[in-house]
């Protein structure tokens, strides 16, 4: 394993999901059940799994595809993503 990219990896996840929907669902999914346990396994279950289903799809997607033309769509869907949902059209 590679400690850098390791780092790097946690660092960046980390701070990309500070406050973020994932967070604000967690929250009030403790504070409506009032079993953060049960909240916290959910949470970290669909997490790896979307981790996992990303990271391979990253892989996936490199041997076809330059690393940055994978980040600048990932970037406009995420404009457009956003542009929909301030218009309220998702």
């Amino acid at each position: 394993m590679n400690l850098k990219v390791f780092i790097a990896t946690f660092w960046a996840i980390f701070v990309a999901e500070l406050a973020d929907k994932t967070q604000l669902v967690g929250m009030s999914m403790a504070a409506k059940t009032g079993k953060p346990i049960s909240v916290w396994l959910g949470s970290v279950s669909a997490y790896v799994i979307v981790t996992i289903i990303s990271v391979l799809l990253g892989a996936l997607l490199s041997k076809y595809i330059k690393p940055e033309v994978i980040r600048y769509s990932g970037g406009i869907i995420f404009i457009i993503i956003g542009i929909l949902i301030l218009f309220d059209k998702i």
